[in-house]
């Protein structure tokens, strides 16, 4: 199956927001992580703390933000789905945050505990 426009645009912004993390001293753990609800874009690490990351790309503001796509829906899914991540994947005692990568015409903004 060939991706269309929209996933090339996704990965192009996936991969642009994990080299932003590691170029920030995180880890990345897991890249799309599927699980029963869904799926995680990034999942990361720094020291004890694992980041839940949605990363929005989009090559125009025609319909705004891309921040602005992460609704109280897609925020109960990703709190659903990290739940689920904790449990299947054991990583011990660790702090959660959840963040929102906003890319734009391919300029990241990263929102750092966005809810």
């Amino acid at each position: 199956m060939v991706a269309g426009p929209n996933q090339a645009l996704g990965a192009f912004g996936e991969n642009l927001a994990a080299r932003w993390y590691e170029d920030n001293v995180y880890t990345v753990i897991a890249q799309n992580w599927r699980g029963s609800a869904g799926e995680i874009d990034l999942v990361l690490q720094r020291d004890k703390l694992i980041v839940i990351s949605e990363v929005k790309t989009r090559s125009s503001a025609a319909f705004g933000s891309p921040a602005e796509a992460v609704g109280p829906a897609k925020q109960k899914r990703l709190r659903r789905l990290a739940a689920e991540w904790l449990a299947t994947e054991s990583p011990g005692r660790v702090d959660i945050r959840f963040d929102v990568v906003s890319i734009l015409a391919g300029h990241v903004e990263v929102i750092e505990a966005a809810f």
